[in-house]
């Protein structure tokens, strides 16, 4: 039985909390929150689990072997990292650091200790991304040839981070699960319509030397809310659409053939096609029971987590290299440079 502290009751904690008295070979012992509004909450729901205001008492704790963070960014390098060398297994919520440097750290003192390290990024445990990632493995879509996603709503603004490290590190942790490689550079936008805040609106743009471009567009400033991604390929295009109810995923038998033969060269060279469209069956467990339930797996399997620290340090790479870029009004940002 693996015990667990959550350090951290306050907008997601509540959320892991629950999954996580569910997996059956975990137990939540302990929640620390700096609120005790927060952890009077956690003994009113959850009787058995001890609470504390200071997340230093379940680091120390010798009973407790995993540690769930789910506190601001700007916290999860210090609490993890104090974690991993009291000798505890580490799920953090997204992003996993501030920089990347930070997140390399992390992965140093996870290995050295061989302990499980782990980043809650949760769409990528949904049944609609592992279904659209099949579909790419299997060939079905052929060569990706654009990923445009939109993640828009209005709220919640968030004082520590911009809109890039708070909704399109979503979109970039699904664009890497989904496609086997790298960006060479990302080159990104964005302003602020609130004084002295971080950016609230942002556009990146993120190529690929496959020729496979990518396109993200976040916003907290929409009177809407929108999370749709539409993927292109040679042989079929997907809508993936997380707000509707059912059919997230809608696979269309569209697109284009490109002649090369020489007597065409004077009609059009482009012929279209339309096929069927069709909505596949998705795992409909949530996405939260999978991660906890993973981490666990891993944890007691000795196993590498789908989004462990090496995977998640790509998405603090180029969420880095948009922020980044975005100072500079739009400069590509080559990654792996400063």
């Amino acid at each position: 039985m693996i015990k667990i502290g959550v350090i951290g009751y306050g907008y997601w904690g509540p959320n892991l909390v629950r999954n996580f008295m569910e997996v059956s070979d975990a137990q939540v012992v302990a929640v620390s929150d700096l609120s005790t509004k927060n952890t009077d909450l956690v003994a009113r729901r959850y009787p058995g689990v001890k609470t504390c205001n200071n997340a230093k008492d379940l680091i120390d704790d010798p009973h407790i072997d995993a540690l769930v963070i789910a506190t601001p960014v700007r916290t999860h390098f210090e609490l993890a990292d104090a974690a991993l060398k009291a000798g505890k297994h580490v799920l953090i919520e997204k992003p996993m650091t501030e920089t990347p440097d930070q997140s390399r750290r992390l992965i140093e003192e996870a290995e050295r200790r061989n302990l499980t390290l782990m980043v809650d990024h949760t769409f990528i445990y949904t049944g609609a991304v592992r279904k659209i990632r099949e579909l790419i493995v299997g060939g079905d879509l052929g060569d990706i040839y654009y990923h445009d996603s939109t993640r828009i709503n209005l709220g919640l603004f968030q004082h520590d981070v911009d809109v890039i490290w708070d909704l399109a590190v979503h979109d970039l942790s699904i664009l890497n699960f989904l496609i086997d490689e790298t960006p060479s550079a990302v080159s990104a936008t964005g302003t602020s319509h609130v004084p002295n805040s971080t950016e609230n609106v942002a556009y990146i743009s993120l190529f690929f030397d496959s020729g496979t471009i990518a396109h993200i567009n976040v916003n907290w400033l929409s009177p809407v809310k929108i999370r749709r991604t539409v993927i292109g390929g040679s042989k079929k295009m997907i809508v993936y659409d997380d707000l509707e109810p059912s059919e997230k995923i809608k696979i269309y038998d569209k697109g284009i053939t490109v002649t090369d033969n020489p007597e065409e060269v004077y009609k059009m060279l482009v012929g279209y096609r339309t096929g069927d469209m069709w909505a596949p069956k998705l795992n409909s467990t949530e996405a939260l029971s999978e991660v906890a339930s993973h981490f666990i797996d891993c944890i007691e399997h000795s196993k590498q987590p789908i989004t462990n620290g090496r995977e998640s340090l790509r998405t603090v790479v180029m969420a880095a290299a948009a922020t980044a870029s975005m100072k500079k009004n739009g400069h590509p940002v080559k990654l792996g440079q400063d």
